[in-house]
């Protein structure tokens, strides 16, 4: 395994584990938004890419992800 095989299954991980930390919309699309724009600007950084473009790209699909898959929450109940 090469050393940016390496990192990039290290970033995968890391990311997996700190993905479920948010509940609400908001939180979870600004989670994904940040996870996405470090993995993208980190990705085309290793592949010779523009670090700029990959952050804008994965930012913008790691946001949507993030709020697509937000659980629903029950209307007039607080926690």
């Amino acid at each position: 395994m090469t050393m940016s095989r390496l990192r990039m299954t290290a970033a995968a991980i890391l990311a997996l584990g700190v993905a479920a930390c948010a509940d609400p919309v908001g939180q979870r699309a600004l989670v994904g938004g940040g996870l996405g724009a470090a993995g993208g600007a980190g990705i085309a950084a290793l592949t010779g890419g523009s670090p700029l473009a990959g952050a804008a790209i994965g930012g913008a699909g790691g946001a949507a992800v993030g709020a697509l898959t937000a659980p629903q929450q029950r209307r007039g109940y607080y926690r």
